[in-house]
């Protein structure tokens, strides 16, 4: 096993298992993304490993941007234009885990929030605990899921469920994510480990070559029209200049730093 100060790997068979491991909530900042995106350059060039496994070594998957760089981004244009830089890398490293020639599996035990969430919805498949909590809460804060979230979020569950789980800056269990297709699966939380383990045994069935040319068709068929990603970026910009925003994002640190439990 290799291991780095946010996240670890370990090839088990044909799987490469990629530990987020950022005490306490796998908070994302600049560091972890450079780490994730090595993990993806192992599963890139072994042509033996059939599927990426994202975990979490903590009860929390990953709940979402670190909360310094929160605060910097309201304090000065800077700040601001830091965060800006940190959602497009996010863009970059994310759009490469989808785009994956092997498979990818995010296996969700507690709250994959914000850009947690975007992190898995990146993955093909998605398997969470009944008790985990997902979503995308980033408008309550005016803010924007701007890390692709707009995006994987519409093409994956409709125009519809997208405008009401993001308007509505609403969270759900993962019995109810499965509900309505931000899941594949879901389990109660004991089950978890042994049902993504027998997911991982199926993938490794099947060549990497026939996996990788399913996603290429598949990504074609879902191809959207437009570029919602730079518009992601774009209304970010925007969103981080406003008073409002900054005020709200303010209070949401002040109420949150001394007690870091999931955050967006």
């Amino acid at each position: 096993m290799t291991s780095g100060q946010r996240l670890s790997t370990q090839r088990e068979g044909s799987t490469l298992v990629v530990t987020l491991d950022r005490a306490p909530v796998n908070a994302v900042d600049d560091r972890l993304l450079v780490e994730l995106d090595a993990a993806i350059d192992l599963a890139e060039a072994d042509e033996g490993i059939c599927l990426l496994h994202l975990r979490s070594a903590h009860k929390v998957f990953c709940a979402g941007a670190d909360l310094e760089l929160m605060r910097s981004s309201i304090a000065t244009p800077e700040g601001r234009n830091r965060m800006v830089a940190v959602v497009l890398e996010m863009q970059r490293v994310f759009a490469r885990l989808e785009n994956l020639p092997c498979v990818t599996m995010a296996e969700i035990g507690g709250a994959a929030l914000g850009g947690g969430f975007e992190m898995a919805l990146a993955c093909d498949w998605r398997i969470a605990a009944d008790e985990a909590r997902v979503g995308l809460p980033e408008a309550g804060l005016g803010l924007l899921a701007a890390a692709g979230g707009t995006q994987r979020l519409t093409n994956l569950v409709g125009v519809g469920v997208a405008r009401r789980l993001i308007l509505g800056s609403e969270t759900l269990t993962g019995r109810d994510a499965l509900q309505l297709g931000l899941v594949q699966w879901s389990v109660p939380r004991a089950e978890l480990p042994a049902a993504a383990r027998a997911l991982a045994e199926r993938c490794a069935a099947i060549p990497r070559h026939t996996l990788a040319e399913s996603k290429r068709c598949i990504a074609l068929a879902a191809a959207a029209r437009g570029d919602g990603f730079a518009a992601e970026i774009a209304a970010t910009r925007r969103l981080y200049d406003h008073p409002e925003t900054r005020r709200r994002v303010a209070a949401f640190l002040d109420k949150n730093t001394s007690n870091p439990k999931e955050k967006p």
